[in-house]
């Protein structure tokens, strides 16, 4: 009776002591950040509802022009939010040109994070000849003026589409990624556990892929999080200068562009002010949400 009370005491006293998993490391940031908790909430509401109500939308009827309805006003002509220049939806468009660019950020997002972290991992644990061409690479990619040149492609591209943009974009914005992966690999590698494994015959790939990636996991979530909210700001950016997608493509920016012209700008606002405000929901929501999973990282980091 007496050993099994001390067993249970034992087994009490490890359960208290083991440090929290991520993911409750992660919950309990969010319970004391009740801005971040809305933000991601109020971010979850907005991607449903648009991927939702997408289905229930015809692009091809959606882009059609009619000059009846030539600038309608919120609530005239059956048109909610409105109509631009073309007589289209601008709800129609807004849901639509949301869709595009949050798919948009988040393929980007996935390619240049796969590309990023795979190579922040290999050159990071191995180093030497295999660092140092990459570095260079890296490097070089760092000199070149990274917007002008993907507006240079776009530009003498004749017929691109989605699909090349996405390529377009992915070929110079995993950069960042690697060199973020590749510092803390780095140090990573250099720890008692990897040598440990070293020492016990680990292959390398198990070791990196299974060991070093998810003690680094924390710091690969807030990285992509943000990437996720640059990206998105990037494809906007330059649809709105009109070197993003295809014209018959809607996108937020395409809608916010439409306020170049004075007119309007400033008597017309209900055809670009709503993607405006969308857009500035969905850069604060996401920023706040990296925020508290950088401050997560960082706790997780700090309990071991």
């Amino acid at each position: 009776m007496t050993h099994q009370t001390e067993s249970t005491a034992i087994t009490t006293k490890d359960t208290i002591s083991s440090p929290p998993t991520g993911f409750q490391v992660i919950l309990r940031e969010f319970k004391k950040d009740k801005l971040a908790m809305f933000s991601l909430i109020l971010l979850g509401l907005i991607i449903v509802g648009i991927y939702v109500a997408s289905f229930f939308i015809d692009q091809e009827e959606l882009m059609r022009i009619s000059i009846r309805g030539k600038y309608a006003e919120p609530g005239e002509q059956g048109f909610i939010l409105g109509a631009d220049h073309g007589g289209r939806s601008i709800l129609g468009q807004l849901i639509i040109g949301a869709r595009n660019s949050i798919t948009i950020a988040i393929i980007i997002t996935i390619i240049t994070g796969v590309a990023g972290v795979v190579i922040g991992l290999v050159t990071g644990y191995f180093g030497g000849l295999i660092d140092n061409i990459f570095m260079r690479i890296i490097d070089f990619f760092l000199t070149l003026p990274t917007t002008m040149i993907i507006i240079v492609f776009v530009t003498i591209i004749p017929k691109y589409t989605v699909t090349t943009f996405i390529l377009i974009m992915s070929l110079f914005l995993w950069i960042g990624t690697a060199r973020l992966i590749r510092s803390k690999s780095l140090s990573e590698s250099r720890r008692d556990y990897v040598s440990a494994s070293k020492t016990m015959g680990t292959r390398n790939s198990t070791i990196i892929f299974k060991e070093i990636m998810p003690n680094i996991s924390s710091l690969i979530i807030v990285e992509l999080t943000l990437n996720f909210a640059g990206n998105v700001g990037i494809e906007t950016g330059l649809s709105f200068l009109g070197f993003g997608l295809p014209p018959s493509t809607p996108s937020l920016g395409t809608l916010v562009s439409y306020a170049a012209n004075p007119e309007v700008l400033s008597t017309k606002l209900w055809v670009w002010l709503p993607a405006a405000l969308l857009i500035l929901v969905l850069m604060l929501g996401i920023n706040y949400v990296g925020q508290a999973l950088r401050r997560s990282a960082d706790a997780r980091q700090r309990l071991g």
